[in-house]
């Protein structure tokens, strides 16, 4: 269960709190906890081993040093792993500390309230491995041969997922998710078995664009069959933007497939931070076209609220971190409800992505005038075809449902 939170520091001035969280952490598995009193031993501990802990879990308020502090200078060290505050918190001071945090380089994943509860801690450790995820390498990467025999052979495939609307249950947006689907095997290859390898291999712009071409040719058909328009997200990761020829490519091909830029979404994955004179440029040119831009994770990277308000985005896409268990998780609730008020000012939309239960579906279905909707529990990826034969249906059930209420 806890497999990825192999090594946990926990710091608070109170031995009680302590000698808690030690029994806690041992409840849940985890081989490794540390414990300060102090919050400058603590900073010392890390410094000495930056990678030794997968999570920081820190009280506010102690004395010499305080908890926040405690993680600007982690954010100073580059500290790679993620950070939970031990303190009761309310909801304005739990959304600017998240958003220093943002400004400090660091993952803020959650707060716990005291006294400290097994079940919270077990959320959190959830968090930390779903966080994991986005930053190592559970599977192993295909080979540079297994790639370049991939591309030749045109074996990039586009899959979909929709983002639906919950206010009238349409499809709003279809994400484009690329899959390697080998003609021999038949065997399906996941983004994360050959994107780092394509990236390392600088070949991600030609299976961007071979994956861009072949979904712009399909959405024709999954306009016509599902007859009302619709609109196409791809991920571009931030090393694309780079690319100052990036928006003339894909204008290009949108105007091969008669297609126009505002049909098209273009989300940027959060992981990294956008600085470069060169991302913000391609980001700016790309809004210029009329192409909408999604800012993709948000809560696994660093971008805070005041880009959002300066950067060009279109839409958020809140990270499955941030939606799991959000029937119960304050930290959650009060960084989505945020969102969504800065959705309504600035005229973003929200999409909350990785929805896998109904408790999250339901809870988040308070915010279903400002947020869209996308994860397993509405539809896993698809290819084209059963994606059409899904979204038929879908809209099937939608218009018995809306007519059963009349």
């Amino acid at each position: 269960m806890t497999k990825l939170a192999r090594s946990i520091l926990v710091v608070d001035d109170s031995k009680a709190i302590l000698v808690v969280m030690q029994a806690i952490l041992n409840e849940l598995d985890v081989p490794n906890v540390t414990t300060c009193l102090d919050a400058q031993d603590a900073l010392n501990k890390v410094k000495a081993h930056p990678y030794a802990f997968d999570a920081v879990f820190t009280d506010l308020n102690m004395p010499n040093m305080d908890g926040m502090e405690l993680i600007r200078h982690l954010g100073e060290l580059h500290y790679p792993g993620a950070i939970v505050i031990i303190s009761e918190m309310n909801s304005k001071i739990i959304d600017l500390a998240a958003d220093l945090a943002r400004k400090n380089n660091v993952h803020l994943i959650g707060n716990i309230a005291k006294p400290v509860q097994l079940n919270q801690v077990y959320t959190l450790l959830q968090k930390l491995e779903y966080l994991a995820c986005h930053t190592e390498k559970p599977t192993e990467p295909i080979s540079e041969t297994q790639l370049l025999h991939a591309i030749s052979h045109n074996e990039i495939t586009p899959f979909y997922q929709p983002k639906i609307n919950r206010t009238n249950n349409k499809v709003e947006s279809v994400e484009v998710l690329a899959r390697i689907v080998t003609a021999a095997q038949g065997a399906i290859f996941l983004p994360e078995r050959f994107i780092c390898v394509a990236e390392d291999l600088d070949l991600i712009n030609l299976i961007t664009f071979q994956l861009f071409e072949k979904a712009t040719g399909d959405f024709s058909e999954i306009k016509t069959r599902l007859g009302y328009k619709l609109k196409l997200a791809f991920n571009l990761s931030p090393c694309q933007l780079e690319d100052l020829s990036c928006p003339d490519k894909l204008a290009l091909i949108l105007h091969l497939n008669q297609l126009t830029p505002s049909e098209i979404i273009l989300e940027i994955t959060e992981q990294h931070a956008l600085s470069s004179s060169a991302q913000l440029e391609t980001l700016n040119r790309l809004r210029m076209r009329g192409f909408g831009i999604s800012l993709d994770d948000f809560g696994t990277g660093f971008t805070n609220v005041q880009q959002l308000k300066t950067l060009p985005f279109t839409e958020v896409k809140i990270d499955r971190t941030l939606i799991s268990n959000i029937e119960s998780d304050l930290f959650s609730q009060v960084i989505v409800s945020s969102l969504v008020n800065i959705a309504i000012q600035d005229d973003l939309t929200i999409v909350a992505e990785g929805i896998e239960r109904v408790e999250e579906l339901e809870y988040l279905d308070r915010f279903k005038e400002h947020i869209l909707m996308q994860g397993f529990l509405i539809s896993r990826p698809k290819g084209k075809t059963e994606f059409i034969r899904w979204a038929q249906s879908w809209l099937h059930m939608v218009s018995l449902n809306s007519h059963s209420r009349r």
